[in-house]
């Protein structure tokens, strides 16, 4: 058995446009991540710039912001065992083309871009990504 970990997940505009937060939830859910904090928000370009800020010198940084500020996310930390790679699992590979079948990003992404989904790719991150969005007291598990 794995650690107990925690994880930040970001459902990305284009999901919550077309309504599948539930059934992305469901996903996580169904492979035994507890969501133990949750917020609906629309990020503005000053958040998405500092929490993308490890990407600020790739060519790709002002598409990401405008398009993680193009409307409502939501934030949340996901708990279980190895909840970092079991994120990521479920979520499936960045690019859609390459995700296995059954993942989130397989079943409802639309770009390597518009991918549904952002998770922690590492136990160092998640803490810093969970510790932007929520202070303690807001994550009940």
């Amino acid at each position: 058995m794995g650690a107990k970990e925690r994880t930040l997940s970001i459902i990305k505009p284009d999901a919550t446009r077309r309504d599948l937060t539930g059934k992305i939830n469901a996903k996580f859910e169904d492979a035994g991540l507890h969501i133990v904090a949750q917020k609906r928000l629309h990020l503005t370009e000053e958040q998405a710039g500092k929490f993308y800020e490890v990407h600020k010198e790739r060519p790709f940084f002002k598409d990401l912001v405008d398009f993680m500020i193009s409307g409502p996310v939501v934030v949340q930390v996901l708990e279980g065992e190895d909840a970092v790679a079991l994120n990521r699992k479920v979520m499936g590979a960045t690019n859609p083309a390459n995700a296995d079948p059954g993942t989130i990003r397989k079943e409802y992404a639309e770009s390597i871009e518009a991918n549904s989904v952002h998770g922690s790719d590492s136990l160092d991150n998640a803490k810093k990504e969970i510790a932007f969005f929520f202070s303690e007291t807001e994550i009940v598990g």
